[in-house]
């Protein structure tokens, strides 16, 4: 079962513009990093959640999406995520972000995997304007944005492939719009 959910999670950036969260449904998936492993158990971690529409419009101009697709604008325009989990760390707690990287990645592919779970998906993106994210958001100064998760019910395609001979892995989308994730054989991953 794990497996079927890692497979069915993947980095969607177009999603069904009409479905929206409630906050609960949000909040129950961040009530699952409460359950999770934290360096030295310190956990640092505070979450933003952004379900409001409005909200969700003006979070999304401030991340970018899927760099490595220069000539494509994703998510495409009416096809943007329904909500946004800002992963942030308190630096009252903790002012040693390295420490909680792992922590940061541990606590987003949990939220997304329950998010699969319900049948929905998301986005993990760190790449963002942090300061205008933070000033929109009126983050107290010790509060650091971290990672940004994208969520909704997915609307696009993305298939899984093995990487050719060349090793490229870059991801690429045909005329179709499909998504194409090219993806290492186990026996290339074992030393």
């Amino acid at each position: 079962m794990l497996k079927d959910l890692v497979l069915k999670n993947r980095s969607y950036r177009g999603y069904d513009s009409a479905f929206r969260f409630k906050r609960e449904e949000l909040m129950e998936l961040v009530d699952l990093t409460r359950y999770t492993a934290s360096s030295v158990n310190e956990q640092p971690l505070k979450y933003y959640i952004a379900c409001e529409k409005e909200e969700v419009d003006e979070i999304l101009p401030l991340t970018m999406w899927a760099k490595a697709l220069k000539d494509i604008q994703l998510p495409h325009p009416g096809m943007g995520p329904s909500a946004f989990i800002i992963i942030c760390q308190d630096m009252n707690i903790s002012s040693n972000t390295t420490r909680f990287q792992r922590d940061v990645g541990i606590v987003a592919q949990t939220i997304l995997l329950g998010a699969v779970e319900k049948g929905l998906g998301g986005c993990m993106i760190g790449s963002f304007r942090k300061p205008e994210l933070k000033k929109l958001l009126s983050l107290p100064e010790h509060i650091e944005p971290n990672l940004v998760l994208a969520l909704g019910r997915p609307a696009e395609k993305i298939v899984l492939t093995e990487v050719g001979e060349d090793g490229d892995t870059a991801y690429y989308r045909d005329e179709n719009d499909v998504h194409y994730v090219p993806k290492r054989r186990l026996e290339d991953l074992i030393l």
